[in-house]
């Protein structure tokens, strides 16, 4: 018989759609209300109320800030009944507040979950990002190349041109010099506002959303989420933490973190088998928003899992009593 702690993720991927969906329909709620953290608020409430439904031992591992920051879903929390396996989760209950509360394309509920131990403890820094699709060779761009050298390298692994290649970079002030150089080369930029999980998911579906490669810095939380999607939707990516002051270098020595010049592959950030789900708030390019009818509310949520590399898009109908 096999041993019932071990992580049964095919079991426990349905159970982490519920917790998804259930932040969504919280959030939802607080679209376009101008409110940042009562929408962010709501979709934590929802997603704790959830995991501790859960037969899972979780740690959370990639949260909502240290505990004295954060008053629910903190990293270091302890979540589920505590029957069942040990597992890390990372989770953001709500990937774009902002979008929420101006009601902008692509906010998402984004949780992801492994065995204990295996995501990485990434502090609440910034992270230098770089990811590509599937079915390239390894390595054909890494973060030591400059902007112009990853667009020319992809171009030739493509066997395109670089004014071929779309690129996705977040839009803020410290990319300036990113964006210019990169429209160079001819390729095309997608500027996004916010939420940089979606970004770096865009890149497994280049034949879908036309985003060939994502690069900038942002959260690093975010940064191991984005891992765990692309791990199990196929692609490479890589991560370097950026720490601006002492304050954030004792963050990643609390964290765990000795090295902090190393540059992390995908497999570094999540280093075993990983269920993924995001589940839309507002209307987005991977999912759809949350729908809300006078007897209904719907929602879309995405689901998947590295073991097998399946993934599942899901419609969820919840009659309104």
């Amino acid at each position: 018989m096999a041993d019932a702690q071990e992580f049964h993720d095919r079991m426990l991927s349905l159970g982490l759609a519920r917790v998804s969906e259930a932040a969504a329909h919280a959030s939802a709620r607080l679209i376009g209300r101008g409110d940042e953290k009562a929408a962010d608020q709501a979709a934590v409430n929802a997603m704790r109320d959830q995991l501790n439904l859960l037969d899972i031992k979780g740690t959370v591992v990639i949260g909502e800030g240290e505990r004295d920051e954060a008053p629910m879903l903190y990293i270091g929390e302890e979540v589920g009944t505590g029957e069942g396996p040990e597992v890390d989760i990372a989770l953001d209950p709500l990937e774009g507040t902002t979008l929420t509360a101006k009601d902008m394309p692509n906010a998402l509920t984004v949780i992801a979950m492994a065995p204990r131990g295996t995501l990485l403890h990434a502090p609440d820094v910034y992270m230098d990002k770089l990811a590509i699709g599937p079915g390239l060779p390894k390595n054909v761009v890494s973060l030591e190349m400059s902007p112009t050298e990853r667009v020319v390298e992809l171009a030739k692994a493509k066997r395109c041109k670089p004014t071929d290649i779309t690129v996705c970079i977040l839009e803020r002030p410290r990319h300036e010099e990113m964006i210019k150089e990169v429209r160079g080369t001819g390729a095309a930029i997608r500027l996004i506002t916010d939420g940089d999980v979606a970004g770096v998911i865009h890149c497994a579906e280049s034949e879908i959303t036309g985003i060939d490669m994502y690069m900038g810095s942002g959260g690093a939380p975010e940064g191991v989420l984005a891992a765990s999607a692309l791990k199990c939707m196929g692609g490479q990516m890589w991560g370097r933490l950026i720490f601006r002051n002492d304050d954030e270098r004792g963050r990643a020595a609390k964290a765990g973190i000795k090295d902090l010049n190393r540059i992390y592959a995908r497999d570094e950030m999540v280093t075993r088998h990983v269920i993924f789900a995001a589940t839309g708030v507002t209307n987005g390019s991977i999912v759809r928003g949350v729908k809300r009818e006078p007897t209904y509310i719907e929602t879309e949520t995405i689901l998947m899992r590295s073991k097998t590399g399946s993934v599942r898009r899901m419609i969820y109908r919840n009659p309104i009593r």
